[in-house]
């Protein structure tokens, strides 16, 4: 039962890293999701949380297509549910998740652009046939067969082989595995802080790092203050809005991200 269930979330992931309708292939609902039905939930929570913050900094920029975080998450979160039965630490088997994420997000990109080149002569076909829904599911099945083609393969492979090779890897090279995933975790965050950085956003994220170091604030009175502080900021930006009097709106806005 869990390995169907395995493979319909890859399936469904699959087919949302082409939709992005439900987000089920971000890699926080994802690798939840696989560690929920494989009894691994605070496993699968931290390696998704992980990933996340590395997939905040990608975005699909034009014909420019960011790596493939769907296929990287499922991949990725079967081989730390793998790695969990070895003699290995868990915060190892996570780094390790992590550090192979990676590469496989690259697959992924190559992948999903065999099946974009592939839709392109369905787009053909609906134009001769004029039957647009038939093909367009053979499409968006074709990008969770994307997905669910490498999650069989990998689900072949016994549990043993891979605990072997795990354990075949000194524990040097996991801790450094270790650092390097959270470091590449902190990148992912300061891309995008860089893109939303400004003289008022500034100020907000100084307070956010300070009220995280405060390990006696509970999540929820965290979620209380953020809520606060974007209601106030509201409040600020809509006052100075009202108060500009420039008859170039284009150059206020340019200046706000000086």
């Amino acid at each position: 039962m869990q390995t169907i269930l395995v493979l319909l979330v890859a399936f469904v992931a699959g087919i949302e890293g082409i939709l992005d309708e439900f987000e089920f292939h971000q890699p926080i609902v994802a690798c939840t999701l696989i560690g929920l039905v494989t009894n691994h939930l605070a496993e699968g929570l931290l390696l998704g949380g992980s990933l996340q913050l590395i997939a905040l900094g990608w975005a699909n920029i034009g014909a420019a297509v960011a790596p493939d975080v769907c296929l990287a998450s499922v991949i990725s979160s079967i081989l730390m549910i793998h790695g969990l039965e070895s003699a290995i630490e868990a915060r190892y088997v996570i780094a390790f998740s992590i550090a192979l994420a990676i590469p496989l997000s690259l697959v992924g990109l190559s992948l999903t652009k065999v099946c974009r080149n592939l839709a392109i002569q369905l787009v053909h076909k609906m134009d001769e046939t004029k039957k647009v829904s038939y093909y367009q599911w053979i499409g968006i099945c074709m990008q969770g067969i994307r997905v669910l083609i490498p999650t069989v393969v990998l689900l072949l492979i016994p549990s043993s082989v891979i605990c072997s090779i795990l354990e075949m890897i000194p524990v040097s090279i996991y801790k450094g595995l270790l650092i390097g995933s959270g470091v590449v975790c902190v990148v992912g965050f300061a891309i995008v802080a860089n893109v939303l950085g400004s003289k008022f956003t500034y100020p907000f994220f100084m307070i956010g790092f300070g009220l995280a170091c405060m390990t006696s604030l509970s999540l929820l009175s965290l979620c209380f203050i953020g809520g606060g502080l974007v209601w106030l900021y509201m409040l600020l930006n809509a006052k100075e809005k009202s108060n500009k009097t420039s008859d170039d709106p284009l150059g206020d806005i340019l200046n706000d991200y000086e």
